[in-house]
């Protein structure tokens, strides 16, 4: 992959394909871009005639419905299918206009509820899903298998990458359909301004999750399409685990939040534990750059100084 070539990057106006795309341009790339307006990728036809038109080289799969427990758990339906389409469109379209290499993006949350800890990538398909985000779990394993499949039947250079939970400038913090840390940091935000007393999080504040910062999820995703070529999916984790309880007393700190914090357990909590063996990653020569306390103090100033709170409401 060199600087002049044609490069996709599907889900641009999101948190994952927007801190590509900036990276990528300050690395001397030119990614072609194409909104929703422009191209719906739940429309077979018109994806298949972009990448044909279009020829292009790599693409990058970001794209999709995505949401935080209430979301996933609530729109089953809505998750299931917009995520298959548009990954079945998309990677049928590469494979048709002969794309020389695409990266499909899945996500931590499709290994098992009770995978054991750390998650290696052979975990995948061993035990039941997590019931809250089921639909959206098998959407992205069947467009993991179909990766796959292309590359195995086809000899494709199709991949997939399974990053753990995101966070960063770029991120919704939409009060219904945010992801946690952003929600959580919205509700500590609003909370603070508000005078008020404390702030309920959902669940126990037991479950034991891992957060990477999505610009350096970018930085490994370059990595991925310069130099990785296997067909199992790779792991891309921050290595850094802490509970719900943690985060939230992190995030309080961070916000300046005065108050107390009060969990609701008669939330659901997800799984109880998800956190990824990313040795495979790292073997490549990636390490991530941002502690979570100081991806989670950037990440709110970025939020503030742009409004983003308000403008999510």
């Amino acid at each position: 992959m060199d600087r002049s070539s044609r490069i996709f990057i599907a889900g641009h106006r999101g948190l994952v394909g927007g801190t590509l795309l900036r990276k990528m341009r300050q690395d001397g790339f030119d990614p072609i871009i194409c909104g929703r307006e422009d191209l719906d990728l739940l429309d077979q036809d018109a994806t298949h005639r972009f990448f044909r038109n279009e020829r292009i080289e790599y693409a990058v799969i970001a794209a999709g419905l995505v949401g935080g427990v209430h979301a996933n758990s609530t729109r089953q339906a809505d998750f299931l299918y917009e995520n298959i389409v548009i990954a079945a469109n998309t990677i049928h379209a590469a494979f048709a206009a002969n794309t020389e290499k695409l990266l499909f993006l899945g996500s931590s949350c499709i290994y098992p509820r009770l995978a054991p800890q750390p998650i290696r990538e052979s975990a995948l398909l061993t035990g039941p899903l997590e019931p809250t985000n089921e639909g959206y779990a098998v959407a992205k394993i069947a467009a993991l298998k179909l990766c796959e499949m292309f590359a195995r039947q086809y000899g494709k250079r199709f991949i997939s990458a399974m990053p753990t939970n995101l966070y960063g400038p770029g991120d919704s913090f939409h009060p219904d359909h945010s992801h946690v840390i952003p929600g959580m940091m919205r509700r500590f935000h609003e909370a603070k301004f508000a005078g008020a007393k404390e702030v309920r999080i959902w669940g126990t504040g037991k479950p034991l999750r891992e957060f990477l910062h999505v610009d350096d999820l970018a930085d490994a995703l370059v990595v991925l399409l310069e130099r990785y070529e296997d067909l199992e999916t790779i792991n891309v984790g921050s290595g850094e685990e802490v509970s719900i309880r943690q985060l939230a007393e992190t995030m309080r700190d961070v916000v300046g939040f005065p108050g107390a914090i009060a969990f609701d357990a008669s939330k659901p909590d997800g799984m109880p534990r998800k956190f990824l063996d990313s040795s495979r990653m790292r073997a490549l020569g990636w390490a991530p750059k941002h502690s979570l306390r100081e991806g989670l103090a950037s990440t709110y100033r970025w939020a503030v100084e742009g409004d983003a709170f308000r403008s999510a409401a």
